[in-house]
C-alpha cells in the first residue's frame, strides 16, 4: 500500500509541477530572442562553470550578508545532501531494510545527513528571526521585504521545517524497528528515535510507514508549491546566472537590440522593429527570466538611494510588477490567433492593453515616476543573488519612452537639445573648452590630428571638466599635477565632444550614438596611447562602451594614474594636512568599474591625513544622485 501511495503522491505531484513548468517555459517563449546570452556560454564554458561554482554553489552573492547569507548557504547546501534522505525515502518505499550502495552504512554518511538537517533548521530559525524583526507591518517601507509576498514566505519556511520535521521522525521510528541503516553517526535521529522509544515496537512500525509517506508528500507538495511562488528561483536561479551578463551587469548598457541583432538606425524601421520596451513581449526572454527568477528579498530595494530618499522606485517591486503582467497577459500572449484572443476572458484582454508605462490614471503597469527615479547607480545589480539586470531593463523602458512615445522629464528637454545642437548639455559650445588652458601657467597642447608618439597621455577634460566652475578647479588640478611629474599629455580641446553618457542613460540612444561616433572618429585621427578621464560616467563611456561602437582604447582614471605617479616617486606631498578626510566613491567609477583603492593609496600619503570611511562605502557606496540623467531632472 505505501508503495502505491508514494508512487501515486510522486505522479501527481510531477504532472502539476511538470505542466506548471511547461507553461512558464511556453510563456518564455513569447520574449525577443537573445542569441548573444547563448552564444557567451558556447564561448565560455569554463568560465560560466565557475561562475556555477561560486555563486550558485559557493553563494558568494549571498554571503555578502553574514547573517542571512550563512542562513541560506545553510539551507542550500542542506537540501543538496537530503537529496540522499530523499532516495533513501523512496527505497523504503520498496525495501524497508534500504540503503544507498557503497555509502549507505557509513556512520559518516549519516552524520552528514543530520548535520545538514539541523542545519537547515538553524537556518530557518534564522529566517524567521529576521523576518520577525524586519517585518514591513512595523517597519513600512524601511523594510527590505516591503513589497514581498510575506505570507508565501512564511509558508516556505513551514514547509521546509516540515520535510525535515518529517525526516526525522520517519528515521527515528526507524531506528526503534531495527530498519535503519546507520548503526553510529546519525546524532539527530538517535535523538527523535529516543523520544519515540516509549511508544513501542509496533507503533513505531506504523509511524514509521506515516512518516516516510509524509516525508514525500511534504517534499512533492513543496515541489508543486515552488513552480506557483517566488521560490521558483530554486529551480531558475543556476539558469539565470548561467546566461548573466559577465563579469556581471554593470558598466556598459546593452546595445539596442530587435529580434536578436543590434539595432542600425538607418535601417531600422519602428514599425516592425522593436525600440526598448513598449510592451512585455518586448523583453527577451532573458528580461522574462530575470523577472521569474526574483526571490523578493529585497536586497537591491535596501541598497537603492532612490528607494532610500522616499522616491516610488523599488528595483524588486519594478521587477515583480512585469512579472506580475507578464503571468497575467500570457494567456493573450500564448493565444494562437486573434479569434482565440477574442474569446479569452475580459479581465485578460484588459490586462493585455494596460501600457507598460503610464500613471494609475492610464492604469500602467509601471509609473513614469518610478522610471525616472534611477540613478542608474548599479546598487541593485551588485546586491541581486540571482543576478538580475536591472538597469538594463530600466534602460530599454526609457528608450521607448524617449524614443516612440517622446515622453520624458519635460527638464531634461534643454540637456538633449543642448547635447544635439552644441555637443554639451548646457549648450555652451566647443569654442570654451579651451578656455580653462588660459589660466594654467604653463602650456598644454591641444591635439590636431594625430597625436605624435612623444605624447603619453590624452587628457580627457570632460564637458564639466571644462565649462563648470567647480569641475574646472579638479582640471585644472589634475593637469598642474601632471605637468609637476613631468608626463607629457595633451587635450582635445574644442575637438572634444560630451560622450553622451547623458542621452544614454535618459534613454536617447539615437543622440548618444551621434555624440559617440562622432568622439570615436576624433579619437581613431588622434590615435592616442592611453586616455585619462577624470569624469566617472566619461570614463566608463569611453572604456566600456565605446567599444560596442568600434572605439577600443586604453582608459585609466586620473586617480590610478596619480596613484601610479606617487608610487614611482614622481609626485610627493608638498606638507600636511591635518585634517580627517573620507572619500566619496562615485557609482561608475567604482561599482561599476571596481576602482577604490587609488584614491584611498593618495591619501594615505599625504602627512596628516586622518582617512576616515563613510559607512557606505566602496562597492556599497552611496549614490550622489547624479547618474542616469537624473542631474538634468528635477529632484
Amino acid at each position: 500500500m505505501r508503495i502505491v501511495i508514494g508512487l501515486a503522491l510522486t505522479v501527481a505531484a510531477f504532472a502539476l509541477a511538470g505542466r506548471r513548468l511547461w507553461w512558464l517555459y511556453r510563456v518564455g517563449r513569447t520574449g525577443q530572442p537573445a542569441p548573444e546570452r547563448t552564444a557567451a556560454v558556447r564561448q565560455h564554458p569554463g568560465r560560466d562553470a565557475e561562475v556555477q561554482a561560486t555563486e550558485v554553489i559557493g553563494q558568494r552573492k549571498l554571503l555578502q550578508w553574514t547573517v542571512p547569507g550563512v542562513a541560506h548557504a545553510l539551507t542550500f547546501w542542506g537540501f543538496i545532501v537530503l537529496l540522499l534522505t530523499i532516495l533513501e525515502a523512496y527505497g523504503d518505499l520498496f525495501s524497508r531494510t534500504f540503503a544507498i550502495p557503497w555509502i549507505g552504512h557509513w556512520a559518516f554518511t549519516g552524520f552528514i545527513e543530520d548535520l545538514f538537517a539541523a542545519g537547515v533548521l538553524g537556518g530557518i530559525i534564522a529566517f524567521a528571526v529576521i523576518r520577525l524583526r524586519t517585518d514591513p507591518k512595523r517597519l513600512g517601507r524601511d523594510s527590505r521585504f516591503s513589497g514581498s509576498h510575506t505570507g508565501a514566505a512564511w509558508l516556505v519556511l513551514a514547509g521546509i521545517f516540515l520535510v525535515v520535521a518529517t525526516l526525522l521522525l520517519y528515521r527515528g521510528a526507524q531506528i526503534n524497528t531495527g530498519v535503519f541503516p546507520y548503526a553510529h553517526g546519525a546524532f539527530a535521529s538517535q535523538i527523535v528515535g529516543h523520544w519515540l522509544a516509549p511508544l513501542g515496537t509496533g507503533v513505531n512500525s506504523v509511524l514509521e510507514t506515516v512518516f516516510v509517506l509524509a516525508q514525500l508528500a511534504v517534499v512533492l507538495g513543496f515541489l508543486v508549491f515552488v513552480t506557483y511562488s517566488k521560490h521558483l528561483h530554486i529551480m531558475l536561479a543556476p539558469l539565470n546566472v548561467l546566461f548573466s551578463r559577465r563579469p556581471n551587469g554593470l558598466g556598459a548598457l546593452q546595445p539596442m537590440r530587435s529580434g536578436g541583432r543590434v539595432l542600425d538606425f538607418e535601417e531600422a524601421d519602428p514599425d516592425t522593429d522593436v525600440f526598448g520596451r513598449g510592451k512585455i513581449e518586448d523583453f527577451t526572454w532573458k528580461g522574462l527570466l530575470d523577472m521569474a527568477t526574483c526571490t523578493e528579498c529585497g536586497r537591491c530595494q535596501s541598497q537603492c538611494p532612490a528607494w532610500a530618499t522616499g522616491k516610488p522606485l523599488s528595483p524588486k517591486m519594478l521587477i515583480l510588477d512585469l512579472r506580475d503582467h507578464a503571468l497575467a497577459k500570457a494567456p493573450w500572449l500564448l493565444a494562437a490567433s486573434d479569434e482565440e484572443r477574442e474569446k479569452l476572458p475580459g479581465h485578460i484582454k484588459k490586462e493585455a492593453e494596460r501600457p507598460l508605462v503610464g500613471d494609475a490614471a492610464a492604469n500602467g503597469v509601471i509609473d513614469p515616476d518610478v522610471l525616472w527615479s534611477c540613478t542608474n547607480c548599479g546598487a541593485c545589480v551588485q546586491e541581486c543573488p540571482v543576478d538580475i539586470e536591472h538597469v538594463d531593463h530600466i534602460s530599454d523602458l526609457r528608450r521607448h519612452q524617449v524614443l516612440i512615445e517622446s515622453a520624458f522629464p519635460v527638464e531634461a528637454a534643454g540637456m538633449l537639445k543642448n547635447l544635439e545642437n552644441k555637443g554639451d548639455p548646457w549648450g555652451m559650445g566647443e569654442a570654451r573648452r579651451a578656455e580653462w588652458i588660459t589660466e594654467l601657467d604653463f602650456e598644454v597642447p591641444v591635439v590636431d590630428g594625430p597625436i605624435g608618439d612623444d605624447v603619453e597621455y590624452l587628457f580627457w577634460v570632460g564637458c564639466a571638466g571644462a565649462l563648470e566652475d567647480r569641475a574646472k578647479k579638479t582640471t585644472k588640478a589634475i593637469a598642474t599635477l601632471l605637468h609637476t611629474a613631468g608626463v607629457s599629455f595633451a587635450v582635445l580641446g574644442p575637438a572634444e565632444t560630451c560622450t553622451g553618457d547623458p542621452a544614454r542613460r535618459i534613454g536617447n540612444e539615437f543622440v548618444y550614438q551621434m555624440l559617440a561616433q562622432q568622439n570615436i572618429e576624433t579619437l581613431n585621427e588622434a590615435a592616442p596611447k592611453t586616455i585619462v578621464a577624470s569624469c566617472p560616467h566619461c570614463f566608463n563611456a569611453i572604456a566600456n562602451e565605446y567599444p560596442q561602437l568600434g572605439g577600443n582604447y586604453q582608459v585609466v582614471h586620473h586617480t590610478q594614474l596619480l596613484a601610479k605617479l606617487v608610487e614611482q616617486g614622481k609626485l610627493t606631498p608638498v606638507g600636511p594636512v591635518a585634517e580627517k578626510i573620507t572619500y566619496h566613491d562615485p557609482c561608475f567609477l567604482g561599482r561599476h568599474n571596481k576602482v577604490f583603492s587609488p584614491p584611498r593609496e593618495i591619501m594615505e600619503q599625504v602627512p596628516g591625513v586622518q582617512a576616515q570611511e563613510m559607512h557606505r562605502c566602496k562597492d556599497r557606496g552611496f549614490c550622489c544622485g547624479a547618474g542616469g540623467a537624473r542631474m538634468w531632472m528635477e529632484e
